[in-house]
């Protein structure tokens, strides 16, 4: 049973969709056809036998299940070990369950790699993963396994995180928001998110353009909890910044505050609290970068007909605002550090020690990766550079023609 649709203050229609004894579940959508397809896409679930009332329910809810069970299952060792490879996946503990995509958990994978985890370690974290999200298909919350296709690192394909492109780079220089700070530190200085967190102003100096990275934050229940060191050995440096960092630092305000990126409330910022900045700047970023040409939405006065977007004068504004610009990331924004000093001709050495990498195999996997792409386009101007000058190219490259 469907009730009638209703419209909400912030002009919104709402819905209710009948889920048996007695339960509702409420449906919202900014046009009445997207709102008759997430009504549809209810019933599609409650008609596999999924249990729609459940669908908020955590990773980490689902991730305590499963250590319950398997606690009595195992050794006190063993089960030890399960509760380390759980923690792995702190930044999904508070995301819905019916939420977290295969990219979400292959990227926590692609993290451990580059902080040194072993291989093993690694296989083990995505199979308890897997085992989690397995207890959840089996109780009717989810229909698929996220991690069933994802890779471990010597098969994952390069192209899982990439450096932003340089008018991406111009996004982040040109646009002032909460998150801006940490964007701009770890572009130009590489810090992971759990380094970044913990940060405070005595550890920049400025005056000789350094960042030192000697603590590292944990997310256990979606709380940061400090912890002396780094993520790994190698993690504790001393980064050297660029005169553009150094100067964008200088100039922000640190309103008595001795942490660097803190939350709204002036404390170090939780999981949540990350995401919902994060989702603001990406929003804000989407919302004056983002191409909307060609976008097509439901015509307001009749909702089968498409009609080309018109981008609202408010990001705030309450019809949904498609979201068209690459979703960047923190692993983007270190992934681009550690781009620049390729670029730049810093030597693997240097660059291994500077992005605190475990292990040079990371880093010279990177810049290897990085010469196979920046070698092929200098060749590649070497040959447009001879098929535009086909006539006299001999005499410019320096040879000798005959009769001379």
């Amino acid at each position: 049973m469907q009730r009638k649709n209703q419209k909400r203050a912030d002009g919104r229609l709402q819905s209710k969709v009948y889920l048996g004894d007695g339960k509702y579940k409420y449906v919202y959508a900014g046009t009445q056809k997207e709102l008759n397809q997430k009504i549809q896409e209810v019933k599609l679930k409650i008609g596999k036998g999924l249990d729609v009332s459940a669908e908020r329910d955590t990773f980490g809810s689902w991730a305590q299940k499963w250590l319950k069970l398997k606690k009595n299952e195992v050794s006190n060792g063993r089960y030890g070990s399960y509760v380390y490879r759980v923690r792995n996946f702190e930044p999904l503990s508070s995301t819905p369950i019916t939420k977290i995509r295969a990219a979400d958990v292959q990227d926590i994978i692609i993290d451990m790699a580059e902080q040194g985890y072993a291989q093993k370690t690694i296989k083990d974290a995505r199979n308890a993963a897997s085992q989690i999200f397995k207890l959840a298909i089996d109780n009717r919350v989810i229909d698929y396994n996220p991690a069933s296709s994802v890779k471990l690192p010597s098969e994952a394909p390069h192209a899982e995180r990439r450096a932003l492109t340089p008018e991406e780079q111009q996004w982040i220089i040109n646009t002032p928001h909460r998150a801006q700070r940490a964007a701009m530190i770890m572009m130009y200085a590489g810090l992971r998110r759990g380094e970044l967190i913990p940060l405070l102003w005595t550890d920049i100096d400025l005056k000789n353009k350094t960042i030192r990275v000697d603590k590292s934050v944990e997310m256990i229940n979606g709380k940061s909890i400090l912890k002396e060191g780094a993520k790994t050995e190698s993690g504790v440096r001393t980064v050297y910044i660029p005169q553009v960092l150094a100067d964008y630092l200088a100039a922000e305000p640190r309103n008595n505050n001795l942490l660097v990126c803190p939350s709204a409330n002036g404390k170090m910022i939780t999981d949540s609290g990350w995401k919902r900045m994060w989702d603001s700047y990406l929003s804000e970023l989407n919302f004056r970068y983002g191409d909307f040409s060609g976008i097509l939405v439901p015509d307001k006065q009749d909702p089968d007909k498409m009609t080309q977007y018109k981008k609202p004068k408010s990001r705030f504004a309450p019809q949904k605002i498609p979201f068209v610009i690459p979703r960047i990331t923190a692993h983007w924004l270190r992934h681009t550090f550690i781009t620049l000093m390729y670029l730049a001709g810093v030597d693997v050495l240097t660059a291994k020690e500077q992005a605190g990498h475990a292990d040079i195999s990371t880093t010279m996997s990177i810049y290897t990766h990085l010469d196979s792409i920046h070698k092929v386009k200098q060749i590649n101007k070497l040959d447009d550079y001879i098929s535009n000058n086909k006539t006299t190219v001999g005499c410019q490259m320096g040879v000798k023609i005959s009769g001379e």
